[in-house]
């Protein structure tokens, strides 16, 4: 088993960075780690996620919805081939901090071939830090492009 986690301080609360981390959609337009996503985010359901760590071409998985707290956490696990071979769980988890919030991304591999991957778990983890500065660029920087609809719109 590995796990790698990067936190990030955001001066922006909680249901801002929600937003932004659920807001697949525009996940083009930011994201340099989960390139694209689509899916329902509710437990049990899969998504559908491409991932881009550095100096990799990429690849697309499809993980399940594992846990789901809107404006605090987020989790997915999923597995490439057979599971047991390499096995991931992500998740997300915001808090509220005096000033914004404070973003934990993590992933726990597990299975055999999880001793092999130092250098993808490497790129894996600077991916995280791409995602994770790119999340507090667009949070912290343009309020309009994470405008919250108001109850008249």
């Amino acid at each position: 088993m590995k796990t790698i986690s990067v936190t990030t301080h955001i001066q922006s609360p909680p249901d801002v960075v929600w937003q932004i981390l659920t807001g697949f959609r525009a996940y083009p337009d930011w994201n340099p780690f989960i390139t694209r996503a689509s899916g329902d985010i509710k437990v049990g359901q899969r998504l559908t996620l491409r991932i881009v760590p550095p100096g990799t071409g990429g690849m697309t998985f499809r993980p399940r919805v594992t846990a789901l707290e809107p404006e605090h956490m987020l989790e997915w696990s999923g597995t490439l081939g057979i599971q047991g071979l390499f096995d991931g769980r992500h998740t997300f988890i915001l808090e509220p901090t005096e000033g914004g919030t404070t973003l934990t991304q993590t992933e726990t591999f597990t299975g055999l071939l999880v001793p092999l991957t130092n250098k993808m778990l490497l790129r894996t983890k600077k991916g995280f830090e791409n995602m994770n500065a790119a999340l507090h660029n667009r949070a912290d920087s343009d309020p309009a492009k994470t405008a919250r609809p108001t109850a008249t719109e």
